[in-house]
């Protein structure tokens, strides 16, 4: 059954929202301090979302780089683009599908990134070796993506409050192994950072704005917990109860990210 309530761009964009709010650590100043990159490179962003890290690179750059962001959704990338007239930077917002052949020749880009995107492509190896294929040589491939530790609190208060097994997760389940061995085959060199940033919730209203909207974004993958907006609504006063229970007993909650960076070079 088609769940109608749901609004994708909204719900990735209140979490990233309630990252900046509650998390301690600044992701994107992290990805910049590992990647130091060089003014005057070509970078292409997949699965650029509204622009977040194109912005991030451009800021960092100050202006000094050619930047082109790719992604299928539409929504996304209308914010995208609406954000990069607001700041009147020269960003290049593109349609991109990364399940298919990139529409750039070999060896284009100083560095390729792909944030917390690359888990949902249908064919990892082949989108991959699409990277790698426009990726000069020398360049690099950056992914971020969730490791299995990964904000471990969240599933553990769905898991008790419904009694349901976590479906397993695209990110978590495979970025660190079956993605990270992909790209191993394909670059000559791969190392693995590791970020952590802690989202301290001291009330639960936070917490369950995170969890409705993570289960409603994500909803394909949560099908076996709801069919409806009356099954979700039934599972979240669930959750209310035992977050609301965890922060009783413990004053608050702290779910923490934890993220694998990937830095790659061809």
């Amino acid at each position: 059954m088609k769940i109608e309530y749901r609004e994708t761009s909204d719900d990735l964009m209140m979490r990233i929202d309630i990252h900046n709010q509650y998390g301690g650590r600044d992701i994107d100043a992290w990805m910049l301090e590992l990647l130091a990159p060089n003014k005057g490179i070509k970078i292409l962003d997949v699965g650029c979302g509204a622009g977040k890290l194109c912005f991030s690179f451009n800021d960092y750059l100050k202006s000094d780089c050619e930047i082109i962001g790719g992604d299928f959704n539409q929504e996304l990338l209308d914010k995208a683009r609406t954000e990069n007239a607001k700041r009147g930077t020269d960003i290049q917002f593109i349609d991109l599908d990364f399940n298919k052949r990139f529409p750039f020749d070999d060896n284009q880009f100083d560095l390729v990134s792909c944030s917390f995107a690359i888990y949902y492509a249908e064919d990892i190896p082949f989108t991959i070796a699409e990277m790698q294929r426009v990726i000069k040589p020398g360049g690099r491939l950056f992914t971020t993506g969730p490791m299995p530790a990964n904000k471990k609190i969240f599933y553990d208060i769905i898991k008790k409050a419904t009694g349901l097994p976590i479906p397993p997760m695209p990110g978590s389940s495979r970025y660190g192994s079956e993605i990270l061995d992909s790209i191993k085959s394909h670059f000559s060199d791969v190392k693995v950072e590791i970020f952590e940033n802690p989202l301290v919730f001291e009330t639960v209203d936070p917490f369950l704005a995170y969890t409705r909207a993570s289960l409603s974004e994500d909803r394909k993958l949560w099908k076996s917990f709801f069919q409806d907006k009356a099954d979700f609504e039934k599972i979240m006063n669930k959750i209310t109860t035992v977050a609301q229970q965890q922060i009783d007993v413990e004053g608050k909650i702290v779910m923490t990210k934890v993220v694998g960076g990937f830095v790659s070079t061809k």
